[in-house]
């Protein structure tokens, strides 16, 4: 291991060595500041953003005023890290929270300060450190978000950003000093994380791909639907987890929803990232863009039909496409992390749900429907971290976020992400 990278990681143990004491409401204090810096700067932090990965500018600026948002939460949250007291015959009864220590953040280049700092905040916030490990072309919204909780007040070590390769992570997380991991990022990239934790019996935390189901039913809002839709599909160019993937259409609206959708998806088209009117620029790489390719020529391969094409404009830029896909197709088993949709049509509810749920994703699904008993239905039945009702998917810091089956385990957000890195002790005794 470079001596740079020991020194750091012998820096966070030490760091947490201290923080681990200071108390919840002091470091609620620290939190507080650090979402300031953030709001006020929202503009200048959002350029780094937009320059790494060419996210449009004012979902760059959005990104970090939800961050910002997202740490007054838990600078105002409940501390649920008290020791609790449990009834019993002993004198001490009670369960304490410990945090484990040194932390090793994965984190990915489509929202590069939110991941970060959706992960960071609560773990931090329980009395751990952070190292982090970006993506290559975010080293500097790493070191961004390092600077501002240097300028908040947070002591040296508590966050620390590695300009390191991905090949430095199995070597960073099998360091005596790390005790967890937090990944988010391709399911393949998870299992490799997740393996090398388990093996030195480490906690690790992943938030994975999706392929979410969008769901239309002929009692829904279908202008709402097909501009909300749209929105879920192509904001960040296509390149979000809980992006809807999959519009599946009642048969009975199919001629009534596809003109409008297909209406507002064509409203997005390609601009200058920097300009604050732009709703869809490039993809954050030539690569992922060559892969996207692929897999949109493999779904037509299998019998895919085209209903807006996939129209490639430069190295990493599209004009959006749209595919009618039925089951069986092997795209259906993939994530599409780009400007492109797939839509199938049901016959029923329940060929909804089994379409909804035949993948092996299960992050977060939306039912557009105003029936009561349909709604419960959806909400009981899909297999999915989360179900927004007559809404697109978008995390809030007051829910719990994660997903199921291959999208991943753990809690992010909420209040229940302040207890995924932390030890629950029991004290008992007289």
């Amino acid at each position: 291991m470079e001596q740079l990278i020991e020194s750091k990681l012998i820096k966070a143990d030490k760091a947490f060595s201290v923080w681990r004491k200071v108390p919840f409401e002091e470091r609620q204090k620290l939190i507080t500041k650090a979402a300031e810096i953030l709001k006020n700067n929202s503009e200048k932090f959002g350029k780094i953003i937009t320059t790494e990965m060419n996210k449009p500018i004012s979902e760059s600026i959005a990104e970090v005023e939800k961050c910002a948002l997202m740490m007054n939460y838990y600078a105002t949250a409940e501390n649920i890290l008290k020791p609790e007291k449990v009834e019993s015959e002993f004198s001490y009864s009670e369960v304490h929270y410990a945090p484990k220590g040194v932390i090793l953040g994965v984190m990915p280049w489509n929202f590069p300060f939110w991941q970060v700092l959706r992960f960071a905040t609560p773990a931090i916030l329980a009395g751990n450190t952070i190292v982090l490990k970006h993506a290559s072309i975010c080293f500097g919204s790493g070191n961004a978000i390092e600077e501002v909780l240097l300028e908040a007040g947070f002591p040296e070590g508590i966050f620390q950003n590695l300009e390191v390769g991905h090949k430095a992570v199995k070597e960073i997380l099998e360091h005596d000093t790390v005790k967890g991991v937090s990944l988010t990022g391709s399911g393949k990239a998870g299992g490799e994380v997740a393996s090398i934790a388990g093996l030195n019996i480490k906690k690790s935390l992943l938030e994975l791909g999706g392929s979410d189901a969008f769901i239309i039913f002929e009692d829904a809002d279908l202008e709402e639907a097909a501009k909300a839709g749209a929105k879920s599909r192509l904001q960040n160019c296509g390149q979000t987890c809980t992006a809807a993937k999959r519009f599946i259409i009642d048969e009975k609206i199919e001629d009534a929803f596809l003109p409008i959708f297909i209406e507002e998806y064509k409203k997005y088209e390609i601009g200058d990232p920097l300009d604050k009117e732009t709703k869809l620029a490039g993809m954050a790489r030539p690569d992922l863009a060559d892969e996207l390719e692929a897999q949109f020529n493999r779904a037509l391969e299998n019998g895919a039909e085209i209903i807006i094409p996939l129209e490639r404009v430069s190295e990493n830029e599209f004009n959006p496409g749209l595919i009618r896909v039925q089951e069986g197709n092997p795209i259906l088993k993939e994530e599409l992390f780009g400007p492109l949709g797939m839509v199938m049509v049901a016959k029923n509810d329940e060929e909804a749900l089994q379409m909804a749920n035949n993948i092996p994703f299960g992050l977060s699904n939306s039912v557009w429907t105003k029936n009561k008993d349909r709604q419960l239905f959806f909400i009981e039945n899909l297999e999915s971290g989360t179900v927004n009702i007559n809404r697109m998917t978008s995390s809030d810091p007051r829910f719990p976020f994660g997903g199921s089956k291959a999208s991943g385990y753990g809690t992010e957000l909420s209040l229940l992400a302040l207890k995924e890195f932390v030890t629950a002790k029991t004290i008992v005794g007289n």
